[in-house]
């Protein structure tokens, strides 16, 4: 999470309105508030991720986000940001509307699965991929839709949302130098800054 913070704390202003889509325990908006002193909401559907949440002092909301964002007003955020849940989403292109009617901006974060790690267990091994990234079996897997780096910025063009920004985050070698040339295949975690 540290390294996905250190991303996006240029794109939040300071006293900013940020919702938090599965916040989980609440900890990026802990960090969001000390750093940025953002007035902070987060939605959950996790009961345990709700209770760490309110002994943190986050203001979260438990919500099904498969639902939608029906019960929020136009552009009452400054920032919308989901990390590492756009994949557990039933209809990923329609939250993501959603998302940037709510917030002016939104930040993604997801793993690509088309890291060359995931690509190599693929064919050949011939098996759904276990990564770190990817660390469940496909059988208890929460991700249901699997998508890359590529395939996210064609969804951000067919639904004419503008890229402001996009980071790269990789750990292993030779990934954290080719993922600037090559971020399909060297990217791990993808992190995407946009608007309408």
């Amino acid at each position: 999470m540290d390294k996905i913070l250190n991303s996006i704390l240029p794109w939040i202003r300071s006293n900013s309105r940020v919702l938090d889509l599965a916040c989980g325990d609440g900890s990026l908006l802990v960090n969001l508030q000390k750093i940025h002193q953002v007035n902070g909401y987060g939605l959950e559907i996790d009961e345990r991720s709700i209770i760490e949440c309110i002994k943190k002092g986050i203001n979260v909301i438990e919500q099904d986000l498969d639902t939608g964002l029906s019960n929020f007003s136009d552009n009452c955020f400054d920032s919308i940001i989901m990390a590492q849940a756009l994949q557990e989403m039933r209809h990923p292109h329609l939250l993501l509307g959603e998302m940037l009617r709510v917030g002016r901006e939104c930040i993604i974060t997801f793993p690509n699965f088309g890291h060359w790690s995931a690509r190599r267990q693929l064919f050949f091994l011939g098996k759904m991929p276990v990564t770190r990234q990817l660390s469940y079996q496909w059988y208890e897997t929460p991700n249901i839709h699997f998508f890359t780096y590529h395939d996210f910025k064609m969804l951000c063009d067919a639904q004419k949302i503008r890229i402001l920004h996009c980071d790269c985050i990789a750990e292993t070698y030779p990934d954290v130098y080719l993922k600037k040339m090559f971020p399909n295949l060297f990217t791990q975690t993808a992190i995407f800054h946009l608007s309408l």
